[in-house]
């Protein structure tokens, strides 16, 4: 099963707020062994949104979406999930009594609105203030603030999908190889893929903080015991072919 990331919000497209969520979901996946597929940016745009989430729902995708679900005329998460769904928005029993907990005497009807979720749906709960999110099916939505975002998306990764936690036989391993171009190494590339039944990686630079010269990230990802052997071929060819080379922190 793929991770996948939907960041919501016309304030993101604009540049008013920057985006965290990115670079957050793959912290909290790689600390669990897990791996993000893709992320769309959307704007709070109706039709595209029901459109986006049709597409993820007839896959078979987990998929964490981040904003959108507030009560603002901006907001159109919750809508659009339910259209693409083909269902009602409804007050979720279990969201009401999280926000009646959380307002008290001072509950209203448009609070109570925040409850309001696609038929189908399960609450996530909020840590920050009691205000729910929701999933349905492998679909997570959560709101675009991260100091309610994150932690309710650590609870789903752990709740839902902990026999998922570093399942997957996957590693990665690289070289820095200077002053070389890739045109030169295709060879190289396509022969260690095909012999070690691994992904090759290139990831060419003009020179950084790290490395002041110009080089090419060479690497190699796949099964723990094929990537070894892949990259014990590979520095041995890089440097049979009289190139500098230096390891991977």
């Amino acid at each position: 099963m793929a991770f996948g990331l939907y960041i919501i919000g016309d304030e993101i497209l604009s540049g008013r707020r920057q985006d965290g969520h990115f670079a957050k979901m793959r912290e909290l996946l790689d600390e669990r062994g897990l791996q993000l597929s893709w992320v769309h940016y959307l704007g709070d745009e109706r039709p595209r949104l029901i459109d986006a989430f049709r597409r993820s729902f007839a896959s078979d995708d987990i998929v964490f979406s981040c904003g959108g679900i507030g009560v603002t005329p901006d907001d159109h998460t919750r809508q659009a999930v339910a259209a693409a769904l083909g269902e009602n928005c409804v007050l979720h029993p279990d969201a009401e009594a999280e926000i009646r907990a959380r307002f008290g005497a001072d509950i209203t009807e448009n609070r109570l609105r925040l409850g309001e979720f696609p038929a189908s749906a399960r609450i996530i709960p909020n840590p920050f203030n009691r205000i729910p999110g929701f999933s349905c099916g492998d679909h997570h939505f959560v709101p675009g603030f991260p100091e309610m975002a994150w932690p309710m998306i650590k609870w789903v990764l752990d709740t839902r999908y902990a026999h998922l936690h570093h399942s997957r036989d996957w590693v990665e391993a690289s070289i820095f190889v200077f002053d070389a171009h890739e045109s030169r190494l295709l060879d190289l590339m396509q022969a260690i893929e095909a012999d070690h039944g691994v992904t090759v990686f290139s990831l060419p630079s003009f020179g950084n903080a790290r490395h002041g010269r110009p080089h090419i990230e060479l690497g190699a990802k796949g099964a723990a015991d094929k990537v070894p052997l892949a990259m014990a071929a590979m520095r041995a060819e890089v440097l049979a072919r009289g190139l500098v080379i230096a390891l991977e922190d």
